[in-house]
């Protein structure tokens, strides 16, 4: 499960049946629904979520790739909880869940998500493997935006996204703090919708239930996680 903070049951319905239904259609969209089938190569996109290298874990013991490359640096909302980078902490834990060092690619730099994809291809190219198929391995909310920069910057390869499989009550659960959740939610939202103007990412239909559902969320104030436009 993620590695987050539990708060109690009672403490958790800090926003409206409406609002959690609303988080719950954006929740549902970011997930791209793939089937997962063996790839090539996979990345864990490095965040504060541990959850990406216990999911990379289990793949490989499915056998869905042969080699994995953790990406990611530090940012001001993980440096506390990964001083030493996020792809050096993310493979630490996948060795303890059993993941073989020579299957581990570590790239410590990336900090963003376009960085995470440019800077891995370019690692796996150095390391000798040819990417025909790539599974990407994301938080749950992350999967959408993950695809469409990866369509922008790695158009030739296919690519099959991967998640943590849990519900949104279950996350919320996970990392102790719903509104937080809600806004990431948000945050990433705008960001598929807004990436595409700026040559980050490819276009994402949104469907209308879940952009009316992102503007009543933004009007309530859920818009920490959101970027200037």
């Amino acid at each position: 499960m993620s590695q987050g903070v539990p708060v109690p049951e009672h403490e958790q319905r800090q926003i409206t049946d409406e609002q959690f239904h609303d988080a719950t259609l954006i929740w549902d969209y970011h997930q791209m629904a793939h089937e997962q089938r063996p790839c090539s190569a996979a990345i864990g996109l490095g965040s504060h979520d541990l959850g990406v290298a216990t999911t990379a874990a289990d793949l490989y013991r499915d056998g869905l790739f042969p080699v994995v490359v953790f990406s990611g640096g530090n940012s001001p909302t993980t440096r506390a909880r990964f001083p030493r980078g996020e792809a050096v902490h993310y493979r630490e834990h996948a060795l303890s869940l059993g993941v073989p060092d020579e299957a581990i690619l570590v790239e410590p730099k990336a900090a963003n998500t376009g960085q995470n994809i440019t800077f891995s291809r370019e690692l796996l190219a150095e390391s000798g493997i040819a990417v025909e198929s790539l599974l990407l391995i994301s938080k749950p909310y992350m999967e959408r935006r993950s695809y469409a920069t990866c369509r922008k910057l790695w158009p030739e390869v296919e690519v099959v996204c991967a998640s943590e499989p849990l519900e949104l009550d279950d996350y919320i659960k996970s990392i102790g703090d719903e509104k937080l959740v809600v806004d990431m939610l948000v945050g990433d939202l705008q960001r598929v919708i807004e990436y595409p103007k700026l040559g980050f990412a490819v276009e994402q239909d949104v469907p209308g239930d879940v952009y009316d559902a992102y503007e009543r969320l933004l009007a309530a104030g859920f818009d920490s996680r959101l970027i200037s436009t």
